[in-house]
């Protein structure tokens, strides 16, 4: 990659807001310097790695010797050089490369060593298969970690949304844990929150029971149950504006003059991304119809033993299901980050290529 594209890419990186594959701390603090709330909580205790950019990766082959075995999936954490502007370029590494403490060191210091609160935190941000800001948040709350909220790019509308969507959707479970038809929407609204909440167990002592699963089992189960439940209503929101982004993207002509690579690339590329999108939409729809059919056989035919099977292997789909969603959420909130709607969209044959590569490497898995 040429030194001017390393440029361009990383200051649309650092510019741009978090998304599913994108952990954005440095955009946070330029956005929330007064927030006196990122002093008191922040996301991570060293100041240079609390101001990184954190990424979802898919490994390029060159980068395959830094890994005793190729992970399914990376995370990578960019460094500004001067602490405030990747334009003056980056120092990275990857969590659990083979250097990793050696790397740390350099960069950090001595304070990331294990079982300090930064290690555990990066430990944790790898082990998620998406930076989605909801399920982050959720994922570190459930150790024991509370970073402040203006790290969580989660409106308090979307909130509300989400609270109503899994109200409809479990208020099967809800009647039948009360025994009847008839529920309270107090009694209903209790079980959502609780089911949303960091600890979810307490309200469904009678559901572990039934299924027979031990508490970690459990503990899983229905965190990676809360996932799918996010997983269908973030599914629901973003088909339209799929179908949109992908139709500009196929429309967009990049402005000025264009290089022989950058003519073979971009058309190929355009149909790569769409046919890999309808791939990636394919398999979680099919991933979620699996959640589907469990529930109903749960709350409907009284057949506890889909759903136990579903909880028993939901943590493993999640993983499939998080990098999803997370490719196709980050492709529609960076086109529409650069495009904002109804304004024209002008960009040079070399921007475009950039976020085409970006948007290829995100669907890597679904080639």
């Amino acid at each position: 990659m040429s030194d001017k594209r390393t440029v361009r890419k990383l200051s649309a990186l650092q510019d741009s807001a978090s998304t599913a594959r994108v952990l954005n701390l440095l955009q946070t603090h330029k956005r929330f310097p007064d927030d006196q709330e990122l002093i008191e909580k922040p996301f991570f205790e060293n100041k240079v790695l609390n101001h990184s950019i954190i990424v979802k990766h898919k490994l390029r082959p060159e980068e395959y010797a830094l890994f005793k075995v190729q992970p399914p999936s990376t995370t990578k954490v960019l460094l500004p050089i001067d602490g405030t502007d990747l334009r003056y370029g980056a120092h990275s590494f990857f969590i659990d490369q083979k250097d990793y403490d050696r790397v740390l060191d350099e960069y950090l210091g001595d304070d990331l060593k294990p079982g300090t609160h930064d290690r555990m935190v990066l430990e944790l941000v790898a082990r998620l298969p998406t930076l989605d800001p909801f399920l982050l948040k959720e994922y570190l709350a459930r150790d024991g970690f509370h970073p402040a909220r203006a790290y969580f790019a989660v409106s308090d509308g979307d909130i509300r949304r989400m609270v109503d969507f899994v109200r409809s959707e479990v208020m099967a479970l809800v009647t039948l844990s009360a025994g009847g038809d008839q529920v309270s929407a107090a009694y209903a609204s209790r079980l959502v929150n609780k089911l949303l909440s960091n600890a979810p167990d307490a309200g469904f002592e009678p559901l572990r029971e039934t299924l027979k699963l031990s508490p970690q089992e459990y503990a899983d189960g229905m965190f990676s149950w809360r996932g799918f439940l996010y997983y269908k209503w973030q599914m629901r929101d973003l088909m339209m504006p799929m179908g949109q982004v992908m139709d500009e993207i196929a429309a967009i002509r990049g402005r000025g003059p264009q290089n022989a690579e950058a003519a073979a690339y971009i058309p190929e590329a355009k149909q790569r991304i769409a046919e890999r999108m309808v791939r990636t939409t394919r398999a979680a729809q099919k991933s979620l119809a699996v959640y589907d059919d469990a529930f109903n056989g749960l709350t409907r035919r009284k057949d506890p033993s889909a759903f136990r099977n579903f909880l028993i292997e939901a943590p493993s789909m999640f993983f499939d299901l998080g990098k999803q969603l997370g490719a196709i959420q980050h492709i529609i909130s960076f086109w529409r980050y650069r495009f904002p709607n109804d304004q024209r969209r002008l960009i040079s044959p070399d921007e475009l290529m950039d976020i085409l590569l970006d948007f290829e490497d995100s669907l890597g898995f679904a080639c």
